[in-house]
């Protein structure tokens, strides 16, 4: 078994909270409003989601001065509203706004809050998210999840899985590489940081795209830990 890290850091979309659900219940609300009412909301939640990984490649291949999230997720919903047939250009600002802040609402796993404070009681625990500090921090006061800190992409100023994001987080964090341990749902993210030197745990969420393959599935590796939940993570390492 693996030395036990001096510290946690955690991808929070997917991870720590189900974005599928929360997305689809708040694409609900606006899809009637942009005349979209027919349309699937878990479907746009899907397609809004798919424009993220383009979006990263670009932010790292583009040469564009970073942007935090909360920019990049209104520029994928209006290429999403174009694909689907609607004119951003036509719709409300206040009502684009209050929907691309709809991933500040995110609701949080069953399992998060208590793993999460139960994993508090033997380890630091922060975030290391593509989230921007706001967005993370709008969504851990409305779903109660208690960091120790919360570290948006801003820190580093690069997006995962750029090796800065990784080895910003142990620097701030006063630990080396190695005593760090990113704790993710994504295979990918977990390959990038053990190129970093960092501990990896993997928690599986099946249910992440409302059951479909994980679109990273191909960079799974055996993980330091491997867990079906937080609090089964918590469980592994004598929380």
């Amino acid at each position: 078994m693996a030395e036990l890290p001096k510290a946690l850091a955690f991808d929070v979309f997917g991870t720590v909270v189900d974005w599928r659900t929360s997305i689809a219940r708040e694409s609900a609300v606006f899809l009637p409003q942009v005349g979209l009412a027919e349309r699937d909301p878990a479907a746009f939640a899907d397609a809004w989601r798919a424009q993220y990984i383009a979006a990263m490649i670009g932010m790292r291949t583009s040469g564009r001065p970073f942007a935090p999230l909360d920019v990049l997720h209104r520029e994928m919903l209006e290429t999403t509203l174009r694909e689907w047939g609607a004119q951003p250009d036509a719709i409300d600002d206040a009502l684009l706004a209050d929907w691309t802040r709809a991933w500040h609402r995110l609701d949080p796993w069953p399992d998060a809050v208590a793993g999460l404070t139960r994993l508090r009681t033997r380890f630091p625990i922060v975030t290391l998210s593509n989230g921007n500090v706001a967005l993370l921090l709008a969504m851990a006061r409305r779903g109660g999840l208690p960091w120790d800190a919360i570290l948006g992409a801003e820190v580093s100023g690069f997006y995962k899985p750029d090796p800065r994001a990784y080895l910003r987080t142990a620097e701030l964090l006063a630990v080396a590489p190695g005593e760090l341990c990113l704790v993710a749902a994504h295979h990918g993210d977990l390959a990038g940081a053990r190129a970093c030197g960092l501990l990896a745990a993997f928690v599986a969420r099946p249910d992440e795209y409302g059951g479909a393959p994980a679109p990273d599935a191909h960079h799974q590796q055996a993980w330091e830990w491997s867990a079906s939940s937080l609090t089964d993570l918590a469980d592994q390492l004598g929380c």
